[in-house]
């Protein structure tokens, strides 16, 4: 066999590995091109032909705790467990080794707890209310109030601001109140002088004197204000 057959038969053979061989197959026989000789990481030789190796199975600690082993072709992966376990062995909430924080097991699963419900005065401020959350719960103000000062306060609308009881009476309205006040004082103390049971009939006297002080005052004022301006 000249140097140049030997070139030929091997550029066949690695033509061959390169596109005859299956691709787990990290070497493979001539003739048939189809049998493994041997396999890539990840794969085992079984009867010629390569066999995906189950990287999870009996294999503890290829995963941190908090996460759980899914075999792969040739490999494996580490996924997340579900937020209500502590420690898994599989996807959900009903694989967890250990319930999580805010989580009960209920059944076969991990459920969250309704601490609203659970808690006695969960949110124990004043016009709060208590919204539950997957794993725990947090407390905010009620609708229409605001927190100021670690308080839940009425909201104020821009521009509106609240008025005491007596801001809107007028200087004239002050003065019939300040007139039947007195007057009712008066009749009052005359009524107790006189030792009479008339309480009603001095509550009335009383408004109608307030009543006429101030129509006359109002007169007067008037009269004064005419004289003057003569």
């Amino acid at each position: 066999m000249g140097p140049r057959t030997l070139q030929v038969t091997w550029l066949c053979v690695l033509v061959l590995e390169a596109f005859g061989c299956p691709d787990a197959c990290a070497r493979c026989a001539l003739t048939p091109a189809d049998q493994c000789e041997e396999c890539r990481v990840g794969w085992q030789l079984h009867q010629h032909t390569c066999v995906d190796v189950d990287e999870c199975d009996g294999e503890p600690g290829r995963c941190p705790s908090s996460s759980y082993c899914v075999n792969t072709e040739g490999s494996f992966k580490c996924r997340d467990c579900d937020q209500a376990c502590v420690g898994c062995m599989g996807s959900g909430a009903a694989r967890c080794r250990k319930c999580a924080a805010g989580f009960r097991m209920t059944g076969a699963k991990c459920l969250d707890v309704d601490e609203c419900s659970d808690l006695v005065l969960a949110c124990p401020g004043l016009n709060e209310i208590c919204i539950n959350t997957a794993g725990s719960y947090h407390c905010q103000c009620a609708e229409g109030f605001i927190a100021k000062d670690k308080a839940c306060v009425k909201k104020q609308l821009p521009g509106v601001e609240e008025k005491g009881l007596f801001e809107d009476i007028q200087e004239d309205e002050v003065e019939v109140l300040q007139q039947m006040f007195f007057g009712v004082v008066l009749c009052a103390l005359a009524t107790l002088a006189a030792k009479g049971d008339l309480v009603y009939t001095s509550v009335f006297v009383g408004a109608a004197a307030g009543m006429a002080g101030y129509w006359l005052s109002d007169r007067g004022h008037r009269l004064l204000d005419n004289l003057v301006k003569r």
